[in-house]
């Protein structure tokens, strides 16, 4: 490679929304972009062509404009699982997100479109996806955390009320300072109720990361067996 720059390919059909996420990307200052296509196809020849460190792409495009985007996640995640990969949506349904990530988290982001008018969040995302972490869109979060139902067979159902708060304040992003602020608890305080998040889901062995991630995760799994996925035609 000539540079230390991040190597990032976009597939999006749409000119204007991609030359969008081009200037977004590149305002970094520390990323390049390869190579900005329109269809799944392309960006297929690309991922197997060049050294890319990670790919954008939108979820819906040519021929079908339903999932195409998510299917391309999955074959970059079989074929080049080096290369991260940040679907963008303008649907807020977190059907959409357990989709891309059936097979697991590592390396994939949800995002949605309206994030290309955030060039640090984007930027952000391609970074962490390429070190082989993940990204839920908060605010796909926060619509599921006030419409998911607690079922008693579902891990959510052994949180006490209190950790349920600092669950939901995690799906939004927030750091553990930012939800002792918001929910009056001390730091420390926190950290005791997020260890004891991890243990109750099940999570306490993976790192920190995937383990907020995960914890998010959980709401959208919960979620899917409740409401299956339905493509608009």
């Amino acid at each position: 490679m000539i540079d230390n720059l991040l190597r990032v390919a976009i597939a999006e059909d749409h000119y204007l929304v991609r030359e969008g996420v081009r200037r977004a990307l590149e305002a970094n200052g520390e990323i390049r972009v390869a190579a900005a296509v329109g269809t799944a196809d392309e960006v297929r020849d690309v991922v197997t062509r060049e050294q890319l460190h990670a790919v954008v792409t939108d979820i819906r495009m040519p021929p079908n404009h339903r999932m195409e985007g998510i299917d391309l996640a999955l074959w970059i995640r079989a074929k080049q699982p080096g290369v991260g990969v940040v679907v963008l949506s303008q649907h807020n349904d977190p059907d959409y997100a357990m989709a891309l990530f059936q097979e697991g988290t590592q390396g994939l982001a949800y995002l949605l479109k309206q994030r290309i008018g955030e060039p640090a969040t984007l930027a952000d995302a391609v970074f962490t996806v390429s070190q082989g972490g993940s990204v839920v869109d908060p605010a796909v979060v926060e619509t599921l955390v006030v419409r998911a139902p607690t079922r008693e067979n579902s891990p959510m159902a052994s949180l006490t009320e209190r950790e349920r708060d600092v669950l939901a304040a995690m799906a939004e992003g927030l750091t553990n300072n930012s939800i002792a602020e918001r929910l009056f608890l001390s730091t420390s305080s926190v950290e005791k109720y997020i260890t004891s998040i991890f243990v109750k889901l099940g999570l306490s062995d993976e790192k920190e990361l995937h383990r907020r991630v995960s914890a998010v995760l959980t709401y959208l799994q919960h979620q899917r067996r409740a409401r299956p996925i339905v493509s608009d035609p």
